[in-house]
């Protein structure tokens, strides 16, 4: 678990307590895949050992001030009459929130939705260039104190007139969508050897999620987990998502992202993976073939050839590798090189910065 410094909690009281409180317990559901009942535990622990709260607010407390601000909703009592507290969508939104803080605090607040490529033309955007009048410019763009100018300067004012020549326009700046798939490795290997990798790639797919969805809204995001199968999920879901006992099948993930990405109509597409693996398993028919030893030829052939047919559809993959095994780190070479994307070998620590600087330079470099 992540460690924290708890020494800051012992002096704050009122709302101040309740907000440092509330980020502790947003971490511990996210760690805990949204089992409100052991985050609860974790912070009565955490309580008991640092003495968090103090005798004029306790844990209980902070649950009822949960329930109250709307974060938490009671449900019905179980068996035992206890009654089970589950999220909200105030809490599922906060939790992106949370991780949008931690992993790109240093986001600059801007215009929202307005990011514009290296080209000009017909676009919805004015920008405060001119350009020469071109059949087709809108009227309303027409820059009157220029052109009379110009007008002006070419004719004298003895026999004054205004021609197309003399026309200049205020230039638009053309504005394009991306169209991205995150896939995300939930195969058992991201727990696996006492390190936790699911809760950052988790918190990295919530920041990026509320990074896309408030800053460029006309955006599409889209999330894929690959284990065994591929499946997609809801943005408001990824701080539940868990772990299972699967092998790796990244063709299925691949599979579905170009599923999705053949239905979006713009034409700038890519595909993010975050994954710690090599594929382990692929689908034959209706059963898995699945090896974990070594780079099997089968799975690695087929993984490679959706790769190739990424690149021409002109959809590029980043891979983020958070795992440094020599073999693995061929591998992936060997993707990137097919598919002529791009690859990282990033700590765990690193993967958000990594993961926002590529989308925004992905961006940068989009089609019109």
């Amino acid at each position: 678990m992540k460690a924290w410094n708890f020494k800051a909690y012992q002096k704050k009281t009122g709302e101040d307590l309740f907000n440092e409180l509330l980020r502790l317990f947003q971490d511990l559901l996210i760690h805990t895949s949204g089992d409100v009942d052991e985050a609860i535990s974790w912070l009565t622990e955490l309580d008991k050992h640092y003495k968090l709260t103090s005798s004029e607010y306790g844990i209980s407390d902070f649950l009822e001030d949960l329930v109250e601000k709307g974060y938490l909703r009671q449900n019905d009592p179980n068996s035992n009459g206890d009654i089970p507290l589950s999220p909200t969508p105030k809490m599922d939104m906060s939790l992106q929130k949370f991780a949008m803080k931690e992993l790109f605090g240093k986001i600059k607040k801007g215009q929202h939705g307005k990011h514009n490529s290296k080209f000009s033309g017909s676009g919805d955007q004015q920008s405060n260039d001119l350009k020469p009048f071109e059949f087709g410019d809108q009227l309303d763009k027409i820059a009157f104190s220029e052109s009379i100018h110009n007008a002006y300067v070419n004719h004298g004012i003895d026999d004054f007139q205004l021609n197309q020549e003399d026309l200049e326009v205020h230039d638009t700046i053309y504005q394009s969508n991306m169209s991205t798939i995150l896939m995300i490795d939930i195969s058992h290997s991201m727990i696996l050897y006492g390190e936790d990798r699911i809760t950052p790639a988790k918190k990295v797919a919530m920041a990026l999620a509320q990074y896309i969805t408030t800053q460029f809204p006309k955006d599409s995001l889209d999330i894929i987990t690959f284990g065994n199968d591929a499946k997609q999920v809801k943005i408001k879901d990824l701080p539940y998502l868990q772990v299972g006992p699967f092998h790796t099948n990244t063709v299925a993930g691949l599979e579905m992202a170009m599923d999705l990405l053949k239905k979006k109509r713009n034409p700038n597409k890519q595909i993010f993976m975050i994954t710690d693996g090599k594929p382990t398993c692929i689908k034959k028919g209706k059963k898995y073939y699945k090896n974990s030893w070594g780079l099997d030829k089968q799975i690695i052939t087929r993984t490679l050839n959706l790769a190739g047919k990424c690149r021409k559809l002109d959809i590029p993959i980043t891979t983020f590798m958070i795992a440094k095994d020599p073999y693995l780190v061929q591998f992936v070479e060997q993707f990137t090189e097919v598919n002529k994307g791009k690859a990282f070998f990033s700590g765990l620590d690193g993967l958000g910065d990594f993961v926002f600087n590529n989308y925004k330079m992905n961006r940068k470099n989009r089609k019109r």
